[in-house]
């Protein structure tokens, strides 16, 4: 269950996680036996290159990582597998490389396993100890590269320390110079063992479980134990925490005494006292810190079972089995009757209560992990303690729960509450004491700025539950659970966050139909959980109210207003559920706090009025306290909106003329609101009858351009019948409106996304009037418009809104053709469908995923339309062969490997060549990996096809150069394109042409480089314009001296960062295409490029480009006098 510090707000718009389907891939056995043998006899072959190495370890990860989450399929397997390696480790041929290649492998074989189980096959005789010493003190500890061997050799020392001898007998069986002093065993293995416990890497950690071995030898015991714990403390109390090293320091001597029985509990504790680990800065040292502590609390207490614990059932499965027969009763075990037996009394040590002390504080420690370790450390104690001890203990855990605490000592404290529920320490004589505890914790949170913090402790709520209902009996729970049962259900539903709601979803009254309802993927969805999920379930009246009652007090005053917004359309499924109760007792409540001081309370009280009052057809508060700006305005429009919709109150009634001008307000200020809010305010037919008489257009005459806007929306809006008759009018100035809202982006977007349903909403007559429908007269201005908003790439601080209007001229233009195919298709012109389909290809093949996606699916649903068909689309049977009907559904157009082979093959058709190679060029030349990569290489596909085609090779090549002239000094196109060609001449695509002396493409390319760079400072541009002209140098003729001569005159640009470029492209094109020059200065020049410092002074830098000059038989570029008028 994951534990979580801050509410990260994970939903936003109620989407929530996708659904997912999981397919459990349970394994059999160790299939990759065979291989794996293989893979480790062909070591010592492939060691010795790097390729074959990395590609063997890399196939030996892939294996075993399979078995992560079943990795006892290994254990037959292990012995083998180690003696292997072990064989490769052992012998003397093998270089130190492939040892450490061998202990790597023994490494991921650990890693996978476990280390504890692994570790136990290791060789622990007599005769092992001193050669895996000597050869761990041979190793260097800070070799980077080699700390797996490291790492599994102090694993198999502390193996090896298990020999039942006393390690001072094998110090006679040394070998060394007699004159020479001889160290012990004993002293080298502890000397070892220190040494690497204050490394940084994960030997560390192996270095502490050789501690944990060594020091409780009984020989190491009696002779280096105080030693070792003198050296611990010092290190404790020296070092500085404040600092990397003294951190790792403190680290390794904690884990060492941590994994040590200390038999000095009371020396140790007053150290870690004196050492304030509590304060640290750094959470893995608290941690430790209390692990350390609540080990030492242990040795003062006996270790024994707390006899007046609660038991369920019985601890052996025999007897279980045998009690749950008929007519059996299976009785817990309850203080009461275990407290007349004799409980043995003991005198429980002063220290005790010091470290329970100290565990209550790690219960509200900062971090999740220092929390967790305490409350584990809290059950282990706890249940040592005698009935009366214990009891007070669980008294100071409740203290946690108080107002007064933060979100951290409420989340540990949920997590002790679960150990000692789990451990049977927390009597049923508490529980109506703590449930009320855990029913305030599953609802608690609190906003902190922007967001808000307490998702971690609803999460150990659910743990909590979960822990009580597996430690007591039914009957013990049962006055408690249908409060437990409504706090999981809302939790499960109503929770902001998704592990929340995932940890909450289990049993409960219903269960059965509730889980499968409610499971673990159905609540991942945010608004399927509120405006689905929790209908179903408040039709269990256990949950009607509980839900209802949640909803009003703790989501409509949510300070996100998503979940606002979501509780009041949940509140409206639910008033079906309770319609008296929403009347007499949801309705009064609201009211007040509509009319509150509290802007968000406000806002959700009036979206839940007005959600439940057109549930209920009844008339919800006039006296609202102000607007509020974007928070009340839409929600009085939508309580208009559903007012209206329920026919309340009638049209002759004088509250209408207030609510017509509060629209009227509304539209003259949409600038001031968001995109979602903007979204709710929508218009009524019945406050908008007075357009009728002559007003429709009146607003969009306003000088102002903000009320153009409102006043288009409001036309988007309106139904045929106001429509009917002013249609010619009306389109002639939304076209307007559209043309002078481009600036004013995400609003232009609004208005012509909305503005274009008139023509939709009027309806097509092939015959008609302009005046009423959509006809042979208008038809082509509508398409011109819609075709003129696919060029909108307008570009402001959030990047390319343009894309906006361009999804919803995309969208305009199939709703539009759809309807007149269906109605009247003569209307469509060749060149119209021709303009449409080109455009919409360009689109497919653009960068951004969303946009290519919508205009993909757009362009298959005008190809594929049949009964009747779009007539007219430009090689529509080629067409139907790239993209069949039956494979429409299963081509991702966002996934770039996928979209781009398809989009490509139109380049074979001269209709849609310029205008797929216009957008493929955005791709191609653009930012996203993913997409270059896939774009690139299907253009480098097509033209591989076309090489030997000189027709099609021509043809392609004019298209190109067309899309550079077409969009020249055009950023957006120019610098994508350069880098395109870029690629192009790199993968030498143009191969046909480089024969033929001054190619006509390469010298009009060239020209066009030369204007696109002409006078630009536009450094992106000026260093993809260099590599180009790299490039072209392959091309023969006077071209290649033109060539040249910009690459000379880039050498002494304003810039150093470009003649710097410049230098090095042209050092390296020279290495590439050494035929461009005379051999015999081939050296001088290339010694000139690489030695000259290129960003130094401009006039120094001249000089060697003039020597440049005169080596490549160029023109020397003549300084230009600046006329000074």
């Amino acid at each position: 269950m994951a534990q979580t510090d801050m509410d990260s707000g994970d939903e936003g718009g109620g989407g929530g996680e996708p659904e997912v389907i999981v397919q459990a891939s349970v394994l059999g056995g160790f299939t990759e036996s065979t291989e794996v043998q293989a893979l480790i006899s062909s070591l010592p072959e492939v060691h010795q290159k790097m390729v074959t190495r990395e590609s063997a370890i890399q196939r030996f990860l892939v294996i075993m990582n399979r078995y992560q989450e079943q990795p006892h399929l290994l254990d037959p397997h292990l012995e083998w597998m180690l003696n292997l390696l072990l064989e490769v480790i052992r012998s003397e041929q093998s270089p130190p490389l492939l040892v450490h290649l061998g202990f790597k492998f023994l490494y991921i074989i650990s890693k996978v396993r476990g280390y504890k189980v692994f570790m136990q096959l290791f060789p622990h005789e007599v005769a092992d100890v001193q050669p895996v010493l000597d050869l761990l003190c041979r190793q260097d500890p800070k070799d980077s590269a080699t700390w797996e061997t490291r790492y599994m050799l102090l694993l198999w020392l502390s193996m090896t320390c298990l020999i039942p001898f006393d390690l001072s007998r094998l110090d006679g069986h040394l070998t060394s110079d007699p004159s020479q002093a001889r160290e012990p065993i004993m002293d080298r293995i502890l000397a070892v063992a220190k040494s690497y416990l204050m490394v940084t890497d994960k030997s560390r950690d192996a270095a502490s479980v050789l501690v944990s071995k060594f020091v409780t030898r009984p020989d190491v015991k009696l002779r280096r134990l105080a030693d070792f714990l003198d050296w611990s403390l010092s290190s404790i109390s020296q070092a500085d925490d404040q600092t990397m090293e003294g951190t790792v320091i403190l680290d390794g001597a904690l884990q060492s005494l941590a994994s040590v029985c200390v038999s000095s509990a009371p020396v140790v504790l007053q150290c870690l006292e004196r050492r304030g680990l509590a304060e640290s800065s750094q959470a893995t040292l608290r941690k430790l810190g209390v692990k350390l502590i609540q080990r030492l609390g242990l040795t003062f207490l006996k270790p024994r079972l707390a006899k007046w614990r609660y038991q369920r059932g019985s601890r052996s499965l025999v007897a279980n089995l045998s009690l749950s027969q008929p007519g059996s009763a299976v009785d817990a075990v309850t203080p009461d009757q275990e407290t007349q037996g004799h409980e043995e009394d003991y005198d429980i040590p002063e220290e005790v209560e010091n470290v329970i002390e100290q565990l209550l504080g790690g219960l509200k420690d900062k971090e999740t992990i220092v929390r967790w370790s305490a409350a584990k450390g809290i059950g282990r104690v706890t249940g040592r303690l005698p009935k009366e001890l214990a009891d007070e203990v669980v008294g100071s855990v409740l203290d946690c729960f108080s107002f007064h605490e933060t979100d951290n000592a409420w989340h540990g404290g949920c997590l002790a509450l679960a150990e000692l529920g789990r451990r049977g320490l927390l009597v049923p004589s508490r529980l109506p004491e703590v449930v009320p505890l855990i029913l305030k914790a599953l609802v608690y949170d609190e906003k902190r700025g922007a967001c808000s913090v307490g998702s971690n402790v609803r999460d150990a709520a659910c743990y909590v539950c979960w822990a009580f209902a597996r430690a007591y009996e039914p009957t013990a729970l049962k006055p408690f659970v249908t409060q437990i049962a409504c706090a999981l259900v809302i939790t499960a539903v109503f929770d902001r966050n998704i592990n929340c709601r995932r940890a909450a979803s289990g049993t409960f009254p219903h269960g059965i139909e509730i889980v499968v309802a409610a499971d673990y993927f159905a609540v991942g969805n945010l608004t399927n959980c509120y405006l689905a999920i929790s209908v179903y379930i408040a039709s269990f009246p256990e949950y009607t109210r509980p839900m209802i009652d949640h909803l009003v007090s703790m989501k409509i005053n949510h300070w996100d207003g998503v979940i606002r917004e979501l509780a009041t359309k949940a509140l409206h499924k639910l008033t079906a559920q309770a319609p008296d109760y929403m009347t007499t007792t949801v309705l009064p409540q609201l009211l007040p706090v509509a009319i509150g001081i509290d802007l968000q309370g406000r806002h959700g009280a009036l979206l839940a009025c007005a959600e439940i009052g057109h549930a209920l057809y009844i008339l919800a508060s006039e006296n609202n306290r102000g607007f509020g700006g974007e928070l009340m305005r839409p929600a009085m429009c939508a309580l208009i909106e559903k007012m209206s919709l329920s026919k309340l109150p009638s049209k002759d009634d004088p509250v209408i003329t207030g609510w017509q001008w509060l629209i009227d307000d509304t539209l003259k200020s949409l600038h001031l609101f968001s995109a979602g809010p903007r979204d709710n305010i929508k218009v009524n037919t019945h406050l908008y009858a007075w357009l009728a008489d002559g007003e429709t257009d009146s607003g969009l005459k306003s000088p102002e351009v903000l009320t153009r806007c409102g006043s288009a929306l409001a036309l988007g809006s309106l139904p045929r019948f106001m429509i009917s008759g002013k249609l010619d009018r009306v389109n002639h100035h939304l076209l307007i409106s559209i043309v002078d809202l481009r600036g004013f982006i995400v609003i232009g977007y609004d208005t012509f996304s909305l503005s274009l349903r008139v023509c939709v909403t009027a309806g097509v007559s092939a015959q008609g009037s302009t005046d009423s429908v959509v006809c042979e007269g208008n038809v082509s201005m509508i398409y011109r418009a819609l075709l003129d908003c696919l060029s909108d790439y307008t570009l402001d601080s959030r990047g390319d809104v343009g894309a906006w209007v361009r999804e919803a001229a995309m969208t305009s233009l199939m709703e539009v053709t759809l309807l007149v195919v269906d109605t009247a298709p003569q209307l469509l012109s060749p060149d119209l469908v021709n303009g449409m389909m080109c455009s919409l290809a360009q689109q497919s093949a653009e960068k951004i995923d969303r946009y290519r996606a919508h205009a993909g699916s757009v362009f298959l649903r005008l190809l594929h339309k049949d009964h009747p068909p779009v007539p007219h689309i430009p090689h529509k049977e080629e067409l139907l062969t790239i993209f069949p009907p039956e494979g429409a559904g299963t081509l991702n157009w966002k996934a770039p490997s996928q979209a781009f082979p398809h989009i490509t093959q139109l380049l074979r058709m001269p209709q849609y060549q310029y205008h797929t190679l216009l957008g493929l060029t955005v791709s191609v030349g653009g930012l996203t990996e993913s997409t270059v990569r896939f774009s690139s290489q299907s253009l480098f596909d097509h033209l591989m096809l076309i090489q030997r085609d000189p027709d099609a090779m021509g043809h392609f090549s004019e298209t190109l150069l067309r899309v550079f002239r077409d969009n020249l000094r055009n950023d957006r196109v120019s610098i994508p394109f350069l880098k395109m060609l870029d690629q192009m001449l790199a993968r030498a695509c143009f191969d046909t042409f480089t024969t033929e002396q001054d190619h006509p493409f390469c010298v009009n390319l060239l020209a066009l480089c030369t204007n696109e760079i002409k006078k630009s400072k536009d450094v992106q541009k000026l260093r993809s314009c260099i590599a180009v002209f790299c490039g072209l140098i392959q091309f023969q003729g006077n071209v290649r001296v033109k060539v040249l001569f910009q690459l000379l005159l880039l050498l002494c640009h304003p810039f150093p960062a470009i003649r710097k470029v410049t230098a090095g492209q042209m050092y390296e094109m020279l290495l590439t295409f050494d035929d461009v020059i005379d051999p015999s200065v081939m050296e001088d020049v290339m010694n000139l490029l690489s030695d000259t410092d290129w960003a130094g002074d401009i006039a120094t830098v001249r000089t060697h480009r003039n020597q440049l000059c005169d080596w490549l038989g160029v023109p020397k570029p003549q300084l230009v006098a600046k006329v000074v008028v």
